[in-house]
């Protein structure tokens, strides 16, 4: 018998903005903006849908610098405009299945985000995701910078 998964590993992480609230709940809420983002270096989105609104599903399919796509998927499960989104996160080809929360906390002209992302089966999992996030906030940081000229 396989033996069970305990999802116990966490991820958090927090930055702040250039940029008003608005701004960047629209990057995270548009799919114009979240196509531009959401994905690490070198990747691309070539297909992506979704409703953003609790119990809406979005889906999405990431190309690889080396052409192999990779899709993932899940629900809106909690959503208060310019201040929390909480969705599940499930990659196509594993079906472990992660829950996404995002805080976004208004400071004038400057946004934090506090992202958590909770259910890791894995250290590595975990830090392959720190990683992940962590380019994609760094082209959010980028695109932001365009969108606020």
């Amino acid at each position: 018998m396989p033996m069970a998964r305990t999802k116990t590993q966490t991820l958090s992480l927090t930055r702040i903005f250039d940029a008003p609230v608005d701004l960047v709940w629209r990057c995270w809420t548009e799919k114009e903006h979240l196509d531009a983002w959401s994905a690490p270096k070198g990747f691309t989105i070539p297909r992506s849908e979704g409703e953003v609104r609790t119990g809406g599903k979005y889906h999405l399919v990431m190309r690889m610098p080396d052409g192999k796509e990779i899709g993932l998927g899940g629900e809106y499960r909690e959503i208060v405009p310019h201040k929390l989104l909480v969705m599940t996160h499930v990659w196509d080809e594993d079906g472990i299945e992660t829950v996404v929360t995002v805080r976004f906390e208004d400071l004038g002209k400057r946004t934090r985000m506090i992202f958590e992302q909770t259910g890791f089966d894995s250290e590595e999992s975990r830090k392959g995701h720190a990683e992940g996030w962590t380019e994609c906030f760094d082209i959010l940081d980028e695109l932001l910078a365009t969108l606020r000229t």
